[in-house]
């Protein structure tokens, strides 16, 4: 059995004692490994990340179905997750938000999806640019776990909800048993040796897997869910459990 994290407050690239300066440092990162992200993705996934961008969206279907509804992505990276919600809106529908902190992910979000009915936001998921009760639905896929403060990043979501909103967050998790043991090897050795070797940059592939293994399991982060605010908190693993998407709504 793979042993629960320490429960630490988010994202540490270097066991960074304040979150400023983490989160510098992880957005340093991301802006320098931007050119190999999706291939990162595609080797983390084995390729299997696109159906769950797909399956993610597919879970919120009646909010994505309404027109007037306002979305948001989160640490949308190169923009998936965000054409995924857009491929399930009417046509005239407002806008699907993707907002990054990494401004060379957004050149390539923009790059790849010009003519989508998207808008793309250099901004901070810590801090969002929205008022109170102001959203519909908010996701995030793969890079949540990169937020320096795992507990404030939801209460923030939380904020910018309105009543009945709900939360989606695609992300990585560390399964358990014989599964357990074949992944772990991969991600910690596999991955950054195979990504250090395609992007050059083999200390930003062993932060990736080390994200992975710090952040919270699916019991930890469906009460951390709970305890932001939100109700019917949920996780649905995908391969093996090897990674899942949250849903929450608030109340």
């Amino acid at each position: 059995m793979i042993a629960e994290p320490d429960i630490t407050p988010g994202a540490r690239t270097a066991n960074e004692s304040d979150e400023a300066t983490a989160a510098a440092n992880v957005q340093t990162l991301f802006n320098t490994i931007a050119p190999s992200y999706d291939r990162l993705n595609h080797l983390l996934s084995f390729g299997l990340d696109r159906h769950w961008w797909r399956s993610t969206a597919r879970s919120f279907p009646s909010i994505l179905k309404n027109p007037s509804a306002k979305i948001l992505d989160i640490c949308c990276g190169t923009g998936d997750m965000t054409a995924a919600l857009l491929a399930l809106r009417p046509a005239n529908a407002e806008p699907v938000t993707g907002l990054d902190f990494s401004a060379e992910m957004l050149i390539r979000a923009r790059a790849k999806y010009a003519n989508a009915n998207a808008l793309w936001i250099e901004g901070d998921a810590m801090h969002l640019p929205y008022a109170d009760a102001s959203l519909d639905l908010v996701t995030a896929a793969f890079g949540f776990r990169n937020l320096t403060n795992y507990a404030e990043a939801l209460a923030e979501i939380h904020r910018v909800l309105r009543p009945g909103g709900q939360v989606g967050i695609l992300e990585c998790n560390h399964p358990e048993g014989l599964s357990g043991a074949f992944y772990n090897l991969y991600l910690h050795h596999g991955l950054p040796l195979i990504g250090g070797w395609i992007s050059g940059e083999r200390a930003a592939y062993k932060y990736l897997p080390a994200s992975i293994a710090r952040f919270p399991r699916p019991p930890q982060m469906k009460q951390m869910l709970t305890e932001a605010g939100f109700s019917d908190p949920t996780w649905k693993g995908y391969l093996f459990h090897a990674a899942g998407l949250y849903r929450a709504t608030k109340s």
